[in-house]
Order: C-alpha cells, then sequence, then structure tokens
C-alpha cells in the first residue's frame, strides 16, 4: 500500500531520515514497513536506545536487528548533511515540498529520502520525465539512437533520467545537454562519487546543469545489489521507460518491467533481430512494450492529450494524385509500344469516349504522348536515370 500524505517533515524527522539512510539498505521493504507504521524518529530512536521506542515489526530476525542497530549507532546525520551541502547538494524526504509522490507508488520499498545534487525542484521535474537507459556495451547504432531521443526529448521539455553508465546512459545524458535541455541521473551510490570514474566529468555537468540523485548517503559506494534496486526509483519516478538495447539478462528490463508493475509506459528502441544486444528489447516489444523510433513518438505516448506524433508516409508521386480511374487507364497502357484508344477501352472494360478524355488528361500531366491514332507513356528522366511513366508506377 502506498504510504499516506504527511505533513511537511520538522527538523527532527528530516534528521532521522537521513540517519535512516545509512541504516536500510535501498528496497528494504520491511524497514519500510516499520517506518510507515512508527514514523522515523521513532525508529531511530529504538535502534540507538533499545527499549524506548516501538518494536520492529513481526518476522525481523535478531540478526537483522543487529545489524540496524549498528549501522544506526554509527550514523551521524549532522556529517552527512554538512558534506551534501558542500557538493551542492541537499536531502529531501517524503513529505519535503520536493518530493515526488509517484515514488510512493513503490509502497514500503520506497525511498527513506533522497540526496540530490543540482539546483531544479526534483518533484516539478518529474512531473515531466522520461527514462532511457540500456545496455553498458551498446553498439554505435544504440548510442546514436539513444543520444537522438534525448535531444528530442529535452527539445520539446521533458526530462531525461537514466543512471550515468558507461553505454547508454551515458548517451542519453550527453543528447540531453547537447540540446541544452535537462537530465537526471539516478546513482547507486553517493551523489558526491563519481562513479564509473570515467564519467566524473559528465556528471559534474549533470549536476551543473540537472540533478544527480542518489537513496545512498554521502561516500557511499555501489554493489551489484545497489544497481538492481537502484532501477526502480527510475521507473517510480518517470512517465515511462524507454529500453534503447538490452540483451536477455539486462538490468535495464528490470527498469522496464518495474515501471509495467507500476502502470508507467513501457516502449523499446527495435535494432536487427540478429543482434543479441536488441534481443531483450525484442521480448519487451512482444509483450507490454510499444515500439518507438524517436521522440516523437515517445512524447505521443507519455505527453498530454494532442501530442501525436507526425503520420509517416513515403514520398508522394504524381501518379498518386490521379484519379482512380485515371490511374486504371495509365495502368493499362504497354510499355514500349503505341496503342489505340479502343484497346485501351478494352483492356479496362471502359467506354472509348471515357479512355479519350483520361488519355488527354494524362497527357496535359506530362505521363503520355500521342502517336498518330495511338498512344503510349513517355520517356521521363529523373535524377539522371531514364523511366518510362509506367516504371514510375512502381512509387505508389
Amino acid at each position: 500500500m502506498s504510504p499516506p500524505e504527511a505533513a511537511p517533515p520538522g527538523r527532527e524527522e528530516l534528521w532521522a531520515r537521513a540517519a535512516l539512510t545509512r541504516v536500510l539498505e535501498p528496497g528494504d521493504e520491511l524497514g519500510g514497513r516499520w517506518l510507515r507504521e512508527r514514523g522515523a524518529v521513532a525508529v531511530l530512536r529504538e535502534l540507538t536506545a533499545p527499549g524506548t521506542g516501538p518494536p520492529p515489526p513481526a518476522g525481523t530476525s535478531e540478526r537483522r536487528l543487529d545489524g540496524y542497530r549498528r549501522r544506526a549507532r554509527e550514523a551521524d546525520p549532522e556529517r552527512d548533511l554538512a558534506a551534501v551541502a558542500g557538493v551542492g547538494g541537499r536531502f529531501v524526504c517524503p513529505g519535503s515540498a520536493q518530493w515526488p509522490t509517484q515514488l510512493d507508488d513503490l509502497g514500503d520499498a520506497r525511498p527513506v529520502g533522497l540526496w540530490l545534487r543540482g539546483g531544479p525542484d526534483l518533484r516539478t521535474w518529474a512531473l515531466r520525465s522520461v527514462a532511457v537507459v540500456g545496455a553498458r556495451a551498446c553498439t554505435p547504432y544504440g548510442a546514436h539512437m539513444a543520444q537522438s531521443l534525448a535531444a528530442g526529448l529535452a527539445e520539446r521539455g521533458w526530462v531525461v533520467v537514466s543512471g550515468a553508465a558507461y553505454g547508454i546512459d551515458g548517451a542519453a545524458h550527453r543528447g540531453a545537454l547537447a540540446a541544452g535541455g535537462a537530465t537526471a541521473a539516478v546513482l547507486a551510490c553517493g551523489v558526491d562519487v563519481g562513479y564509473p570514474r570515467g564519467h566524473a566529468g559528465l556528471l559534474g555537468r549533470i549536476a551543473g546543469q540537472g540533478l544527480v540523485i542518489g537513496e545512498l548517503p554521502p561516500g557511499s559506494h555501489p554493489t551489484p545489489s545497489r544497481f538492481v534496486l537502484r532501477n526502480r526509483v527510475i521507473a517510480a519516478l518517470t512517465r515511462g521507460t524507454v529500453v534503447v538495447e538490452a540483451a536477455h539478462r539486462s538490468g535495464s528490463l528490470v527498469t522496464a518491467r518495474g515501471a509495467q508493475r507500476l502502470g508507467r509506459f513501457t516502449m523499446g528502441v527495435p535494432g536487427p533481430a540478429t543482434s543479441g544486444l536488441s534481443a531483450g528489447v525484442h521480448e519487451l516489444l512482444r509483450g507490454e512494450g510499444v515500439l518507438v523510433t524517436d521522440a516523437d513518438e515517445v512524447v505521443e505516448l507519455v505527453g498530454e492529450m494532442g501530442e501525436l506524433a507526425p503520420e509517416r508516409r513515403g514520398p508522394v508521386f504524381a501518379r498518386d494524385l490521379l484519379h482512380p480511374e485515371t490511374a486504371l487507364v495509365l495502368d493499362a497502357l504497354p510499355a514500349g509500344r503505341s496503342v489505340p484508344a479502343d484497346w485501351i477501352a478494352r483492356a479496362t472494360g471502359t467506354g472509348t469516349d471515357e479512355v479519350i478524355g483520361r488519355l488527354y488528361e494524362l497527357h496535359s500531366l506530362g505521363f503520355v504522348e500521342r502517336q498518330g491514332d495511338g498512344w503510349q507513356l513517355t520517356v521521363r528522366t529523373t535524377g539522371g536515370a531514364t523511366q518510362t511513366g509506367g516504371a514510375r508506377r512502381g512509387g505508389r
């Protein structure tokens, strides 16, 4: 169940939640239930001074409780809050003005709070955000698609959310930044930790132009399980998730499936059928995922009513604009020779007078020419290649 709306947190509540980000691992539903039922201040009191606060929920093992208490004794929220302020950051928690309430859809697995770097208001940004995720070891095609999708979304006023990893994540962030748009990185470590190291500069640019977000307190380092659990925040925070490239076993698919469970839009960019890096995306598209190829198609799904992608169609040739009866006469003309009007009338099952009228119409448009008592297709030159009127009809 989703936690109820709460009053704005006071200083004591905020400090207690900041401390508890060092106690509870991301996605800890047992700890989340304890918080929901008793409140952060009371839970922290029980952990630091046993017997002075409410007991933990039924089913909490003594071993887990001992771990909670050991970490609670070592927590120093004043130090952590000062550390995040030192990098231009802050801490927000449920009930704060900047708390994105869609995270409450995670129920007891929602974050205890979020550590932020960057100036924008997270709650406002999250209302118009899309996740773009995918493989770390992506192909040049995947990087191009992620970058162009992100740039297109940013140009349309959408916030591009990803995980700052190598590959698709990095390409998505760079695309949004290059377009002068908004982007947010959700990390599996502290917001002051440059991970991966090769993206330290990118994270600095994101913090300067957008937001860097993390559940873990300053100085925390990532672990494999934290990467997986981080994905639920990306899924819940955004209006929809686009997977650009992903193999069958991919963390990006975890994000997409999490988005599906939460009722968010789930989209995928197709790739070559022979590419293992697109196999996971194609499996997603065989299920609940929606195929998208550009930002317009993404916005059509996640945007407001009426934000439709432009109609897609091939080039329009002059022959496409002919009346159906005129096109029928044109189709009947053989290539390379002249035939009389009555021959065409028999071929089309139409009266000779009507055929002659259609032939003169085609003559005025340059499709046919008269040869004595007969008619034949004209020879046309297009782009340096000679085509007959009949060959041109292949563009229909």
